[in-house]
């Protein structure tokens, strides 16, 4: 390698271990966190067929992941791959040689873990989201890259988090984060510093659906480990991991843990809890999982066609529920009509009874005069 290239990249990665200056808001320590979040979210992996497998992290992920020397902190392998090819930089020099570009695709993985840190605690703190606050705290040299940075961010946020980047005035670049469910999960689901954990929720409601509408314990902490929450160990975001998915969710009603019946050693499994089933659906879980694997939901058939069961006992479910209700409605309007003509006709019958005058007397008979 040339002198001249190796100072350079010398000089980077002085630049990239050099403390984090006061003004960019989020720290070094930040950096390896919210890493922690993100080291291969897009394992998570389904076959197309509930008989072939189901929604569980590839064994072959897992083993790269524990056995890599230099984490990445940003891993979505497909959404990686196509920003990768779609627009990737290329050298401004013939005499840039190939280990430069792997070396940028490291510092834009660490621009976009930042960013998502900064988009948190934004929405965290319910300030604004401008486009001007990210280039000048967050993305500042890379301007350039300004739109593949937040479009990764944004995928990161909405899979993780379930928060929808919007932006909300083009003119002004002024962006907020929407929860993409119920507004009710927001508040339940968001005890730990204002972060929701609805992209954690779906995912686990994906494993369970994919499996049959049950999920054993041991299939859950097998996605859980890929996504970086492992038993025992505090997670900077979603804190405990087993008191979330065995107290918390259960205590919400987002899901159901209890032992599989007849087994020796126990062994327990998750189901939706009710509450699951009455605010979202299979349908919108399918969606959220094959937006992981930047698909369609009908690209996995089986699934696809009971999410499509489930939408039609949902809205049979629904008209007779508006029918029961218009039935009730009418009954009671019918009942109050009834009362009101008996109390209309009641209350007139007094009326009369009250003008009429009473009968007078008859006087006595006059004698006649002689």
């Amino acid at each position: 390698m040339p002198r001249g290239q190796k100072s350079k990249l010398r000089a980077r990665e002085k630049r990239r271990q050099a403390p984090e200056k006061p003004q960019d808001l989020v720290s070094a320590q930040a950096t390896t966190a919210v890493g922690e979040v993100f080291p291969s979210l897009c394992c998570p992996h389904f076959n197309s067929s509930p008989t072939a497998g189901s929604y569980r992290a590839p064994q072959e992920r897992q083993r790269a992941t524990a056995t890599t020397t230099t984490p990445v902190p940003v891993s979505y392998t497909k959404l990686n791959e196509a920003s990768n090819n779609r627009g990737e930089e290329r050298p401004r020099s013939s005499q840039a040689q190939p280990t430069a570009v792997p070396f940028q695709r490291d510092l834009l993985d660490e621009k976009v873990v930042l960013l998502v840190h900064y988009l948190l605690r934004k929405y965290q703190k319910k300030e604004l989201i401008t486009k001007a606050g990210m280039l000048r705290n967050v993305i500042q040299m890379y301007r350039n890259q300004f739109h593949k940075i937040l479009k990764r961010a944004s995928d990161h946020l909405e899979l993780v988090f379930g928060l929808d980047l919007k932006e909300a005035d083009p003119n002004r670049h002024i962006y907020v984060l929407v929860n993409k469910l119920e507004p009710s999960y927001d508040a339940v689901l968001s005890d730990y510093g204002g972060v929701p954990k609805t992209g954690l929720l779906m995912t686990i409601l994906g494993v369970i659906f994919t499996n049959r509408n049950r999920a054993m314990e041991e299939q859950v902490w097998q996605t859980l480990n890929v996504m970086g929450l492992y038993e025992g160990r505090q997670h900077f975001i979603f804190g405990e991991p087993r008191k979330l998915i065995t107290k918390d969710f259960v205590k919400e009603k987002y899901l159901e843990y209890r032992q599989v019946p007849n087994s020796d050693p126990p062994h327990y499994e998750f189901l939706w809890g009710p509450r699951a089933h009455a605010e979202t659906s299979k349908m919108r879980v399918l969606e959220f999982l094959a937006k992981v694997h930047d698909t369609v939901p009908s690209a996995f058939p089986a699934w696809y066609e009971e999410a499509l069961r489930d939408e039609e006992e949902r809205a049979r479910a629904r008209a007779a529920a508006r029918a029961r209700t218009a039935a009730m409605a009418s009954a009671r309007a019918r009942a109050v009509t009834s009362a009101h003509s008996k109390a209309t006709t009641s209350a007139r019958s007094r009326a009369k009874t009250s003008v009429c005058p009473k009968a007078m007397p008859a006087a006595p008979p006059t004698p006649n005069k002689v």
